[in-house]
């Protein structure tokens, strides 16, 4: 910990006269060389870091633990697709994946290829798609959990902890900067990124019904002229965890960042304030 701390003020000293802040790992905590942009988002909790996760950009308590809702379907999407599942093998619907909460696109009876299942769990955040996910990967729903838990462990995700695999659980907790560390490793996973990234999905059940399911990320709808491109990210809400989004975003260089914020006022703030924060930092960071 003194060696880390010696590194770390090391560090803040030789980028005082940058605005460029710098972290070890995860163990070092940072301190914000642009402290008065603390409050321009209302969130309680966000966090803007670099797509390979050494530069925290922007951060607003965001070591502090809160529930994080459906956000938790990329850790499940990760854990269903390390059990290397064939994607173009199909599963029937059955009345324990039936799960309230959300918008329901799959039925009771309808067979459906796993690709599909994916992209409709993490493009509509289906809740009943996703706990299908879980029941067809051969593992129990305590078995999968564990694997969850195990994965935010070997992620280095100290304060992460998952009770279930959809969301609705409060004890499904994080931390903003984690959130954006787990979208990380999520989004370097071609089937995650590609589904994250879609406005809508279209399919067909092997009973012949076609299925249109829209995307709950409003921002890939947004019509502005920003100066970032969204690359995709996954909602979540309860009511204890508020209006949350983490989400991809591509500079007009190429810059490559990771946006999180959890608990924000309402539904349309978390999309609002996210572009807020890119900007900001594309803008005190980035820009020549």
């Amino acid at each position: 910990m003194l060696w880390n701390f010696v590194i770390n003020l090391i560090l803040i000293l030789f980028f005082s006269g940058s605005s460029i802040p710098a972290m070890v790992n995860n163990d070092v905590e940072l301190i914000s060389l642009i402290p008065e942009a603390k409050e321009i988002v209302a969130a309680d909790k966000a966090a803007v870091l670099s797509e390979d996760g050494r530069f925290l950009f922007y951060n607003k308590n965001a070591d502090v633990t809160q529930p994080i809702a459906s956000i938790t379907k990329l850790m499940t999407a990760l854990v269903f697709l390390e059990v290397k599942p064939d994607l173009n093998s199909s599963y029937k619907i059955t009345g324990a994946d039936n799960i309230e909460g959300g918008k329901l696109n799959l039925f009771l009876g309808d067979t459906v290829k796993l690709k599909d299942i994916l992209f409709t769990s993490l493009v509509a955040s289906d809740n009943g798609a996703t706990m299908a996910l879980v029941h067809a990967s051969g593992l129990s729903e305590e078995d999968f959990i564990k694997r969850m838990n195990e994965k935010a462990k070997y992620l280095n995700l100290r304060q992460t902890f998952f009770a279930d695999p959809i969301g609705l659980s409060e004890k499904n907790i994080s931390t903003a900067r984690e959130v954006a560390l787990l979208a990380k490793e999520a989004l370097k996973n071609s089937e995650i990124s590609d589904a994250v990234n879609r406005k809508e999905y279209k399919f067909t059940t092997l009973e012949g019904r076609d299925k249109i399911v829209e995307s709950t990320d409003y921002l890939l709808f947004d019509s502005a002229k920003n100066n970032f491109l969204p690359m995709g990210g996954k909602t979540g809400y309860t009511e204890r965890a508020g209006y949350c989004f983490v989400g991809r975003f591509q500079g007009p260089q190429g810059e490559d960042l990771i946006a999180a914020v959890l608990n924000s006022p309402g539904k349309n703030d978390r999309f609002k304030e996210s572009k807020n924060l890119i900007s900001w930092v594309l803008d005190n960071y980035f820009k020549k």
